[in-house]
């Protein structure tokens, strides 16, 4: 899950140069506010029988 909120955020937030770290924070904080008011929800379809030898 950390992977795809970290994909999520260079997609949405991080594309383009920002001009201080100051700036970069309160975007960045923005935006995770943002996020978690969506409470967007992951739907796993990768299975424990699929890691061990299923479908991949």
């Amino acid at each position: 899950m950390a992977e795809i909120e970290l994909s999520v955020l260079s997609r949405q937030c991080l594309r383009r140069r920002v001009a201080s770290q100051e700036v970069l924070a309160r975007e960045v904080a923005a935006w995770q506010t943002a996020r978690n008011a969506a409470a967007q929800k992951v739907d796993w379809r990768f299975t424990t029988a699929d890691g061990r030898g299923g479908r991949f």
